[in-house]
């Protein structure tokens, strides 16, 4: 007579463990997903003796560390960041802002939850913010290193699918909000300016 497997009692090592690895993703970490969601209190008291504070959307199926805000009042020395602020180029914002706003698009006109992009589609995204001058050859390449630090930092994902395809995973959606688009479109209506020459000068 065979025992039923009882489910694996839910582990704080583990949740805490691949926090500090990366994203969690509930399709993609089924077992830490399932640890964490069920210690969320316990998860929340252990990184914030580190200065980090957990980020869990459920709905969206990720989760994530985020270093405490410098200006939350804390008692005692400050604590050494963990988790170092990233400074991005232009166009790497520029690829993650109008990766943004395609998953808007996606998500008010279709019931699917995974918005999958080619490579060939993101080139002709970028290329339209790409200097005219720069060669088609060199134009590809440097679209393409940009594509890889997205990829880096989590928010495109490569499929295995023979198509150069990429997911763009819904994380993007914690770190570009409405406010950082609006700041963003203001610097690339000046880049776009810029490119064609017409630099608005005073009214």
């Amino acid at each position: 007579m065979s025992r039923a497997i009882r489910p694996a009692e839910p582990n704080l090592s583990v949740a805490v463990t691949h926090l500090m690895k990366g994203v969690v993703y509930r399709d993609a970490h089924a077992v830490p997903w399932l640890h964490l969601t069920q210690l969320q209190t316990q998860v929340r008291d252990y990184v914030a003796v580190l200065g980090l504070t957990v980020m869990i959307d459920e709905a969206e199926g990720y989760a994530f560390l985020r270093s405490r805000p410098d200006d939350v009042d804390q008692d005692g020395p400050a604590v050494p960041r963990l988790i170092p602020r990233r400074s991005l180029s232009f166009h790497v914002s520029l690829l993650l802002a109008l990766l943004r706003k395609k998953l808007a698009e996606f998500d008010a006109n279709n019931s699917d939850t995974r918005l999958v992009l080619t490579r060939q589609q993101m080139i002709d995204l970028l290329t339209t913010f790409m200097p005219a001058t720069i060669g088609e050859a060199r134009l590809v390449d440097q679209i393409d290193t940009h594509l890889n630090k997205v990829v880096e930092l989590g928010f495109l994902r490569r499929l295995d699918d023979g198509e150069a395809s990429y997911e763009v995973r819904r994380i993007i959606k914690a770190f570009v909000d409405a406010q950082w688009l609006a700041e963003f479109d203001a610097r690339l209506a000046e880049y776009v300016a810029e490119l064609s020459g017409t630099t608005a000068g005073p009214r």
